[in-house]
């Protein structure tokens, strides 16, 4: 089934968004104080421990209906909006990266056998999972530029063998499922084939957690090695050497996945300081009825309602069943600036405690600073979009 067939009247997405924001104001917000979220993530037993409170709600993995399907990305967005409103939410839920992304492509690509062995799991939220595939840029490897894939995928007989190092990879500490990008063909074919895997495994090498700016996810973000990993043919995605083609199922639709959740955490961030602002006095008069502090908040107003309504645009393309691959591009780049400038603003207004953790505003703009970099940097989709501009104009002629 396609993410557009039997979607939900938009009613009860609503009353789902609904419910999910109720569940984040009231059980996950206090989480924010608690001692078990690390500088790497929240561990693993407060993880589980929030789950277990959307699971008794019913609301765990709630962008997944019980018999497997999607919502659609238009109703997608409601929920992840909501779910947002607290940095901890989309991991309470079920619906942070990277899980929320291999979720959609195991859903879309791997067979019965696979579904059953690594998707049942994740969807359960009984697991976490990595993506390998940015690779240490001291190396050459690959980032932004997939092209410099250096990790080799090699057959030995049936199996095959893994040789390689990769970097920044979300959530790899304490993750049981793997899913991995390797060359398998000549340098410079382009060929790589993706391979999913359990964890853990001794010749998968944790080799550290890089502190980075941001700090919501579980398992931090670590520099693998990989030594001789061994993998029978049941390890393969989809076909060999199509691994790129696949990312792109799972790519286009998480840019927008990650809009969506800041764009919550924007929200909460926004009202903070406008309550702020409204009840702080200076110079005879509320902060807000200044106009220097009164614009700021008018242009989060702005730039909030522009987002969502990007973010829906890229999302009503998806449920038609177009690639939108240049639209998530557009999306992701416009929703990250506009976002990271309304969190911005939000510290500004608020000054001094605007920058220190006795609210959650200075968490959110961290991890909106990192948010133009994560899936793709905001000056690579421009470079992507003006190579379609220049395509589009010599083939008009």
């Amino acid at each position: 089934m396609s993410d557009g067939e039997g979607v939900e009247p938009h009613a009860a997405a609503d009353a789902l968004a609904d419910r999910v924001r109720a569940f984040i104001d009231e059980i996950i917000v206090p989480y924010e104080r608690d001692p078990r979220w690390g500088t790497h993530g929240p561990d693993d037993a407060l993880v589980q421990e929030m789950r277990d409170h959307a699971r008794s709600r019913g609301l765990l993995t709630p962008n997944v209906r019980p018999d497997g399907t999607h919502l659609s990305h238009r109703d997608t967005a409601k929920v992840l909006r909501a779910a947002g409103h607290s940095p901890l939410g989309p991991v309470a839920l079920n619906v942070a990266a990277p899980d929320e992304g291999n979720i959609y492509l195991l859903s879309h690509i791997a067979t019965d056998a696979q579904r059953a062995r690594y998707l049942a799991p994740l969807i359960e939220g009984r697991t976490r999972s990595a993506f390998f595939m940015t690779e240490p840029a001291a190396e050459d490897g690959a980032g932004s530029d997939p092209s410099l894939l250096k990790t080799t995928a090699v057959r030995d007989g049936e199996d095959w063998i893994i040789r390689g190092r990769k970097a920044f990879i979300t959530g790899a500490d304490g993750a049981e499922i793997g899913l991995l990008i390797a060359a398998t063909g000549a340098p410079g074919s382009h060929a790589a084939t993706m391979f999913v895997f359990d964890m853990p495994d001794p010749a998968v090498v944790i080799e550290r957690s890089v502190r980075t700016i941001d700090g919501c996810l579980p398992g931090g973000h670590c520099i693998v090695r990989f030594d001789d990993l061994r993998l029978g043919a049941d390890a393969v995605l989809g076909e060999v050497d199509l691994a790129y083609r696949y990312a792109q199922v799972r790519l286009g639709p998480a840019r927008l996945t990650h809009c969506m959740r800041w764009r919550g955490a924007c929200t909460r961030a926004n009202d903070i300081a406008a309550r702020y602002a409204v009840s702080r006095r200076a110079f005879g008069k509320p902060l807000i009825d200044h106009e220097g502090v009164g614009f700021m908040l008018a242009d989060n107003a702005i730039a909030l309602r522009q987002a969502e309504l990007m973010i829906d645009w890229c999302a009503g393309l998806l449920d038609a069943g177009e690639p939108a691959g240049l639209e998530s591009s557009m999306t992701k780049v416009a929703v990250s600036e506009a976002l990271f400038q309304v969190a911005d603003r939000c510290v500004q207004i608020m000054g001094g405690l605007g920058v220190s953790e006795e609210t959650v505003v200075e968490q959110v703009f961290r991890e909106l600073r990192a948010f133009r970099i994560y899936d793709g940097p905001t000056e690579v989709h421009k470079w992507s979009i003006a190579k379609t501009i220049k395509r589009s104009l010599a083939s008009a002629g």
